[in-house]
């Protein structure tokens, strides 16, 4: 993928199929390396499905019988010197505490390294998507932060859905005028 925004969309959704009600969303840059986080309680994967979760010829889905989206972020991570990890908690085993992990750390300063891309438009697009999921996104560069948590906004609007078009105007918005602020443009 182009940019790796489009490979958190690609996880996300993933966690959204897993049936999870709550998604967070971790970006953290420091020294030089960006590390994506992205953590959901959906049904979890059995051990042997998540043995083989980074082959791209391992998918659930029904249409084909690839599933690119994992290992191609995993690729993106790894030839940067950075790494790679999924862990998951399968909800027979842990009805509890399910849910699965996925995390990639990318040198920013690596010839290979793929730009972070129009993270706004990502968040924005699953909150539009799946808007009776709670979504947590943060994004630290160094000391500074840009968030936004979905139950807040919920707390604030009532029964106006979050899909609702000029709610998502207002998301974008208060998204790009964090990352002003900050002086960090979030599509380079």
């Amino acid at each position: 993928m182009k940019e790796l925004s489009l490979n958190i969309l690609d996880i996300a959704e993933n966690s959204v199929k897993a049936g999870a009600d709550t998604v967070r969303i971790t970006l953290t840059e420091e020294n030089n390396l960006l590390t994506i986080r992205i953590e959901d309680n959906g049904c979890g994967m059995k051990e042997d499905f998540l043995r083989s979760v980074t082959d791209p010829f391992t998918t659930t889905r029904t249409t084909r019988n690839v599933g690119m989206g994992i290992p191609l972020f995993k690729l993106a991570a790894e030839q940067t010197g950075g790494s790679f990890s999924v862990t998951s908690r399968h909800e027979e085993d842990y009805p509890e505490d399910h849910g699965t992990v996925t995390q990639a750390s990318f040198r920013q300063d690596h010839l290979d390294y793929t730009p972070l891309g129009d993270i706004v438009s990502t968040v924005t697009v699953l909150i539009q998507g799946s808007p009776d999921i709670r979504w947590v996104f943060e994004h630290r560069i160094g000391e500074a932060e840009v968030s936004l948590d979905t139950d807040e906004l919920r707390e604030v609007l009532g029964d106006v859905p979050l899909n609702n078009i000029e709610v998502i105007n207002w998301i974008t918005g208060y998204l790009k005028e964090q990352y002003q602020e900050i002086g960090y443009h979030s599509t380079e």
